[in-house]
């Protein structure tokens, strides 16, 4: 990982500007009937210019053969060891939509779901309902209170929710409600160590109040909730790399995982296109050393399983990329956060394709196009995805001389 005391030594406040360009779920498997995976399928006259000039390899988010969820995959890019830096989901998605944690709170991410009549789950995603009808089931939710506990509960987006827990003596350490799967019902809120046991029967009661008001109102009828935590208090981007550094992202849970890093998160609309965050990014260039701008309908159409949509977004992607190459950045990444094939419909553990482009610093591989085949003979061979942001400094001249 990023030795983060080796790097608040080394690094200085001034050299190239970086952009980390993460389209989540990017790594993919053959389909059957060509053998291709999306990004090696989808047309990229752009991306395939840049993997011929720069180099190219192979990232692994976590560790071999660890399927890994968004939080800890990110937190790698950054450059934080996701085994020591244990954030939860729930702490990540409150707060990229400006909820507070404070001490002692305690964090979760809500979905709403269908069940049928005997209580089992038949979609976990309630059919991804608008997100205006998950306000309105967050409305029937808000005024839930039990004693001496407040329970603080805002939409995110389609059948999403945060939901943050303020009062005495709370523990996170609490297992997930969401079975991850359909076919059978939500699981109880259980505590994973005996000073959560007291929490974890405050979230059962207001589950069962929860239950009663979504009762009724298909398909968003019930909830399950995931990643119970509390503020890790993480170290800083200014303090370890001296950089004044932006997050460009639609989905609250990337805004929060960029704030818990020290990033600045800036606005967005829910429904911004690859180009309109492209043009964000260029909007504020001149402000920032670093900025990540984070695509997640990868990731979402390959949970999907639909193949040519994922292709599709990849190609949106491409077809923008000319906006940030026009910022003439001293260094720029693109790489996913994890792989998503559709062929799979989940997050693998497969290496993840990255592409480092930096003109004049670094010398070009052989790869001649950005796909996963190309970037496994690439100069950057398979590497630990926190190694990412050392590279970054390095290629922009951020980084000094270590030793005599």
């Amino acid at each position: 990982m990023a030795n983060f005391d080796l790097m608040r030594q080394l690094t200085r406040g001034e050299g190239g500007k970086i952009i980390l360009l993460v389209m989540d779920g990017l790594g993919g498997l053959p389909r059957e009937s060509d053998g291709l995976t999306e990004l090696e399928a989808a047309h990229t006259p752009n991306l395939d210019r840049l993997a011929k000039a720069g180099s190219c390899g192979l990232s692994i988010p976590v560790a071999r053969g660890v399927a890994p969820g968004s939080g800890p995959a990110h937190l790698a890019l950054f450059g934080y060891d996701p085994l020591v830096y244990d954030v939860g989901r729930g702490v990540l998605e409150a707060t990229g939509i400006g909820m507070e944690i404070g001490d002692g709170d305690v964090a979760v991410r809500g979905n709403f779901c269908t069940v049928n009549a005997d209580g089992i789950i038949t979609d976990r995603r309630a059919g991804r309902i608008s997100t205006e009808e998950g306000r309105k089931r967050v409305e029937l939710l808000q005024d839930i209170s039990l004693p001496g506990i407040e329970f603080d509960v805002r939409a995110v987006k389609e059948y999403r929710f945060g939901l943050v827990m303020r009062g005495e003596g709370l523990h996170g350490d609490i297992a997930d409600t969401d079975p991850q799967q359909t076919g059978v019902a939500p699981l109880p809120a259980r505590a994973n160590r005996p000073e959560a046991e007291r929490t974890a029967e405050l979230v059962n009661r207001w589950i069962e109040v929860a239950k009663e008001r979504l009762k009724g109102h298909e398909p968003a009828n019930m909830l399950t909730l995931r990643g119970f935590s509390m503020d890790p208090a993480l170290p800083k981007y200014a303090d370890v790399y001296k950089l004044k550094a932006a997050c460009v992202a639609v989905y609250p849970m990337y805004k929060g995982v960029s704030k818990l890093v020290g990033m600045e998160v800036i606005a967005t609309n829910p429904d911004d296109s690859t180009q309109d965050e492209f043009n964000k990014v260029a909007e504020i260039w001149n402000e920032y050393d670093f900025v990540f701008c984070h695509i997640k309908y990868t990731d979402s159409r390959g949970e999907d399983g639909d193949f040519d949509a994922k292709v599709n977004v990849i190609e949106d992607v491409d077809a923008a990329l000319p906006t940030l190459l026009d910022l003439d950045p001293a260094v720029l990444i693109v790489t996913g956060d994890h792989s998503t094939p559709a062929t799979y419909r989940a997050h693998t553990w497969h290496p993840v394709p990255t592409l480092l482009w930096s003109p004049g610093t670094h010398i070009p591989d052989r790869a001649t196009a950005f796909g996963e085949r190309e970037c496994m003979a690439g100069a950057l061979g398979q590497f630990p995805a926190t190694d990412l942001m050392p590279l970054a400094l390095g290629h922009a001249r951020r980084l000094v001389k270590y030793g005599a």
